[in-house]
């Protein structure tokens, strides 16, 4: 019996059940040189940029793999390291880029631990997510959802895919600088514009999407700013090289998830497909051995498990101007493909250049500078 007592004691007396001599003590999970909190006895959940603790010079390392217990873009923070200012970055944009000018470094945040081809925050400023609000005649009630992707070509003027807003039945609204959509704890804040008009090619074939281009004009100009910047259009003589080009895009099945898993632009690099190559695999699908590709379109894609899906339609494929590796035009728009990334199956888009003639005319009648998406080709 004493023998039992006293080993009881024993055992207590091995534990140690004293509290930690710093309540506030973060506890890190290190992945390569970057770090990222996921708990700790005394912290608060802010958005990343107000937490000294994770910007460095202005810059949020943020590792999307890791486990968080507060929401997307979010930290748990220890105490005396929150700021009630954002932490600006010490490298900003100084409103004299031209167009066309990737940021492969993102703005205010840098993402590790990409495994789904994930774009840094602000990496492709001219990519637009197009909304369509559809009215209830019974009980008037609105709806809004995410229907198609699009490209700033101007601070008041969106070029899309005219399947994406053909349908007059629906109002149209654009959302530009849009990055991470479960969340508004970016850095910069997106911007959102209605549609006041919707401008469609005369020759546009709905039937097989011919000249499937329309420019939206929007109710007040954009500010251009870190995240909301346009993109460069090309030469109407202009013919895509075999070169590697990259299609950005949410997918429609990720604006209706609910939750906190991230829901950021993807981004997929993709080869150029000349005509000829285009349409002998095209005829290997079941269009037929008939089929023909129409002057309208060229072909990018083709490999296993990569191209434009469900959703992406209207998003813009951009390829490299010249030698610059950080400055694109837009080549091409998605149009339509046959079972998204399968092998030897190429995707359509919309040859941008076959619509410069249209696109430059309506810039025109509109008084818009059309200076603003030329890069001197």
């Amino acid at each position: 019996m004493w023998f039992m007592c006293l080993l009881i004691l024993f055992l207590i007396s091995g534990l140690d059940t004293s509290e930690s001599s710093d309540s506030s003590e973060i506890i890190f999970l290190e992945n390569e040189n970057d770090k990222m909190f996921i708990r700790s006895a005394d912290c608060v959940c802010v958005p990343y940029f107000k937490c000294k603790e994770v910007v460095e010079d202005g810059v949020g390392v943020i590792n999307i793999r890791t486990a968080n217990p507060c929401n997307t873009l979010e930290v748990c923070c220890g105490a005396g390291n929150t700021t009630t200012e954002s932490i600006i970055p010490k490298t900003r944009w100084t409103g004299q880029r031209p167009c066309g000018i990737r940021n492969k470094e993102g703005f205010g945040l840098r993402i590790t631990g990409i495994e789904d081809n994930e774009t840094q925050f602000g990496e492709f400023p001219w990519m637009v997510a197009l909304f369509r609000t559809s009215t209830n005649k019974r009980t008037m009630e609105k709806t809004e959802t995410y229907h198609c992707g699009a490209s700033l070509i101007h601070p008041q003027v969106v070029l899309t895919a005219a399947h994406c807003v053909s349908d007059k039945a629906y109002k149209y609204r654009i959302r530009a600088g849009e990055w991470d959509i479960h969340t508004t704890n970016e850095l910069f804040p997106h911007q959102e514009r209605e549609v006041k008009e919707t401008i469609i090619h005369p020759q546009y074939y709905k039937g097989g999407f011919f000249y499937d281009f329309a420019l939206l004009i929007l109710d007040s100009p954009l500010e251009i700013s870190e995240n909301v910047d346009v993109v460069c259009l090309p030469d109407k003589t202009m013919i895509p090289q075999q070169v590697f080009c990259s299609a950005t895009g949410w997918g429609q099945e990720v604006f209706s998830e609910e939750g906190k898993n991230p829901a950021i632009l993807k981004k997929i690099d993709l080869p150029i497909v000349d005509r000829d190559t285009c349409q002998k695999r095209l005829r290997n699908t079941r269009l037929g051995a008939q089929f023909k590709l129409h002057e309208t379109f060229i072909c990018a894609g083709g490999e296993l498990g990569k191209g434009a899906c469900k959703g992406d339609g209207g998003s813009p494929l951009v390829c490299p101007v010249d030698d610059e590796t950080d400055r694109f035009y837009q080549a091409g728009i998605v149009a339509w493909g046959i079972d998204c990334g399968k092998e030897d199956v190429p995707g359509a888009y919309a040859d941008v250049a076959k619509a410069m003639d249209w696109i430059d005319d309506v810039m025109t009648r509109h008084t818009f500078d059309r200076s603003i998406y030329r890069y001197g080709k």
